[in-house]
Formats: structure tokens, C-alpha cells, sequence
């Protein structure tokens, strides 16, 4: 076990790095950031970051000598930096669950060779192939990068009465996933944290709805049948040990109109739609990793109280201006949080908010209501 006033290494410096910080100096511990950009969210409550490129090997020898564990809050790092850390530190979760997370030619692979269900799929490298692939998958389809491919950047939905080569054309990458397009009833999502004796737990999964590509609201518990929601715990569960996770892994799935749960995507790290877990639960996700990563017992996710959980995007700071955040500030059922970014772009985002209510309804409403009257 890594002990409190030990030293956590966090390899990237945005809001879940943030969140996974604060939760590790609530606990005794210090953290050393490494992110390219400085003043970084994770870094303005570090104890000390290091700025500097991630091919900076200098920098990441003496980042990994000065920490006892190290882990990370995205995954569009280099998995040979994950390798080179690890020569000096253990890194949790490891540079193969990162290989195969960041890439979705390596994913889809990954959970069909285990027996996962996935929308049909085909991987495509030229225009050739994708006339193949349009062939084979009938009906509609949206063509996706295979790398670094977040928010709903780096796919489309694609126009049959195109031509294959026009549609490759416009894509602009050496390799691509043809995925058949599902009409689903809705999206859950399940954080699963898993520890090095194979001990697993998984939280509530979080029903999340959606605008121009982003995670808009999640709603907790999910309005789906307890059914539904033991089964996508299940299949979170089985992924992690599949995997042999040290860490928190976070499973998005479609549920489709006849009951199936579908997997979309895989992220080894804390989630967007498990914010919820900071003001609803009895442990956060962000403290669940650092139990994981340090080798202790896992805390409770009980939730306390049903919960919605609100983005708050860039395009609400009007003119580079902080708004006016009264309409969450006077509702005592609701916890506000920012992120400690500089310049609000739109679809960025800056914060979020949360309301906890005796039921999802009153909760849903509330929140609604409060992201109206922030809307103006």
C-alpha cells in the first residue's frame, strides 16, 4: 500500500486531473502534475507541476523519480511514455489498457475477440475498402478516426449517395472504423474501479443525454430497469478484469429499443458522467482511483441521493465574462463546480453543477430550470 504523505504522480492537467488531485490531497497525499500547458487545472492545486512536452525525456525521468505512483486523466498520452515511467515507477493503469483504450481500431478489436456486443463494424484504410464496407453493413453507418477521437470529434454520419471516394476524401485519415449507426432508446454509462487483488466495484450507472456531441446532462439513477442496469455493471465488470485494470475504467453503451445493450466506447479513467459521484455518493470516483493506484479497500458507492448532473460549457462566458452563477447558487439542492480555465471557448468545457433532489424527476426539473435561466 502507498501510504497518505506519499507522492502521486497525474499525467495530465485538465478537470478530471483536477478533481483526482484535490480528492488525493484530502487524503494526505501530495501530487506532482506533468502537462504540456502551464497553470493547468490539475496544476494550480499540485504541489508542484512540471510543464513540459511528452517527449521531454529529461523532464519525464525526473517527473517519475520525484513521485511513488503514477497515473493519468486522459488517455491521448504516448503509451511509450507509460512505458518509459514505468521503469522507474509503477503507472496504474498500465501502457497496454491505455494502447488499446486510445485507439478504436484496437477497442472494437478488443471486445469483439472477447465476446463483448458491439454495433457491427468494419475498419477501413482507403476508399476501396469503405466501398467494402458500405456493401457489408447495411443501413446507416458513421465512418470514425481510429485515434484520438472524443466529444463526437472525428466522426461523421455518412451520406450514402456519396461515392466512396468522395466521403474518403473528406476524412483526411490513414485509418478509419465504419460503425453501423444505432438507433437507440438511450446512452448509460458505467465507472467501474478495479485494484491489483482483482477486487472490483462499480458505481451507478448515469443515463446521459447529449448536445452537438457532448455530454449535455446524466441523470442518476438511469430510467432504465434495474435489469438493465445490473447487466451494463456486469459487462463494466467483466471489461475491467479482462483487462487486468489497476484503475478506474468507464464503459458507454447503447441501449437499443429491444432491450440490448450495445458497448460504444471504452476510457480508462475517470468520466465526465461520473461527476455525479462527488456530490451523490458516498465515495467520489476521483477518491475510487486513488484507492485503486494505492492499493487500499475500496470506499462505499452508495448513492445518497438521486442526482443530475449539468455541463457548463464556454459558450456561457459571454465575451470572455464569468456568468452569473445565482441561478445555481441560490438553489440550496445544488453544488457548483469550475474547472479554473481561463478562456471559456464554445463547446469547452468550464464546469459543471449538480442538484440533488428526493427523486430524479424534481431533480431533472431543477436543473433544467437552472440551465435555462444560466442560458439567459
Amino acid at each position: 500500500m502507498i501510504k497518505p504523505e506519499a507522492t502521486i504522480g497525474l499525467l495530465g492537467g485538465g478537470q478530471l486531473g483536477r478533481m483526482f488531485a484535490l480528492a488525493a490531497r484530502k487524503m494526505g497525499y501530495r501530487v506532482h502534475t506533468f502537462e504540456p500547458q502551464p497553470a493547468s487545472p490539475a496544476g494550480q492545486i499540485s504541489d508542484r507541476e512540471f510543464t513540459a512536452a511528452y517527449d521531454d525525456l529529461e523532464q519525464l525521468d525526473t517527473f517519475a523519480e520525484s513521485v511513488d505512483v503514477v497515473t493519468f486523466e486522459f488517455e491521448n498520452i504516448p503509451a511509450g511514455v507509460i512505458d518509459r515511467i514505468a521503469r522507474h515507477k509503477p503507472v496504474h493503469p498500465r501502457s497496454e489498457v491505455l494502447h488499446i483504450c486510445q485507439n478504436r481500431e484496437r477497442e472494437k478489436n478488443f471486445l469483439q475477440q472477447k465476446g463483448y456486443p458491439v454495433a457491427p463494424f468494419r475498419i477501413v484504410a482507403s476508399a476501396d475498402d469503405l466501398q467494402s464496407a458500405l456493401l457489408e453493413i447495411k443501413g446507416d453507418v458513421v465512418l470514425k478516426t481510429a485515434d484520438f477521437g472524443y466529444d463526437g470529434k472525428g466522426q461523421f454520419k455518412v451520406d450514402r449517395p456519396q461515392s466512396a471516394e468522395a466521403i474518403w476524401g473528406q476524412f483526411a485519415t490513414p485509418k478509419a472504423v465504419l460503425e453501423k449507426w444505432i438507433g437507440h432508446v438511450c446512452e448509460l454509462s458505467v465507472v467501474v474501479a478495479r485494484n491489483a487483488t482483482g477486487e472490483s466495484t462499480c458505481f451507478p450507472a448515469a443515463e446521459n443525454l447529449h448536445s452537438r456531441h457532448i455530454l449535455d446532462i446524466s441523470i442518476v439513477p438511469a430510467r432504465v430497469p434495474a435489469g438493465i442496469q445490473k447487466k451494463a455493471a456486469e459487462l463494466a465488470t467483466n471489461i475491467a478484469a479482462d483487462l487486468s485494470l489497476i484503475g478506474l475504467l468507464a464503459v458507454e453503451f447503447f441501449l437499443t429499443a429491444d432491450g440490448e445493450l450495445l458497448i460504444n466506447e471504452l476510457a480508462p479513467r475517470p468520466h465526465n458522467s461520473g461527476h455525479y459521484t462527488g456530490d451523490a455518493c458516498v465515495t467520489s470516483q476521483f477518491e475510487q482511483q486513488l484507492r485503486a493506484v494505492c492499493g487500499w479497500p475500496f470506499g462505499s458507492t452508495r448513492l445518497l441521493s438521486p442526482v443530475v448532473m449539468v455541463n457548463l460549457l464556454g459558450d456561457l462566458w459571454k465575451d470572455g465574462k464569468l456568468p452569473d452563477f445565482l441561478p445555481v447558487l441560490r438553489e440550496p439542492d445544488a453544488k457548483l463546480h469550475l474547472y479554473g480555465k481561463v478562456e471559456g471557448r464554445p463547446g469547452r468545457k468550464m464546469g459543471h453543477f449538480c442538484v440533488l433532489k428526493p427523486s430524479v424527476e424534481e431533480a431533472l426539473e431543477t436543473a433544467r430550470r437552472i440551465q435555462a435561466e444560466l442560458k439567459g
